[in-house]
């Protein structure tokens, strides 16, 4: 046995709490998103073109299906091929 009989614990890796998700149009108190908007829509678009999950914006699920409709029917026409 060692002669120092303290029991020593690995201290657990500290956990990093991440910010809260928040809906950003709730906050803000934006009730029409405007599909006029490029440079605000293309807020919610990934490199390739496609509409970011909710799960990464935190945008809630209502104004993330007028998002969507917003993206895909006014800005897609737009975007440069």
């Amino acid at each position: 046995m060692a002669a120092n009989s303290e029991i020593r614990y690995l201290t657990p890796l500290s956990v990093d709490t991440k910010k809260k998700k928040y809906c950003r149009f709730k906050r803000s108190g934006i009730k029409y998103i405007d599909y006029k908007d490029p440079e605000f829509l293309k807020k919610f678009l990934n490199e390739q073109g496609k509409i970011l999950p909710r799960r990464i914006t935190g945008t809630s699920l209502k104004f993330q299906r007028r998002v969507a409709q917003r993206v895909t029917s006014h800005f897609f026409p737009t975007l440069p091929t």
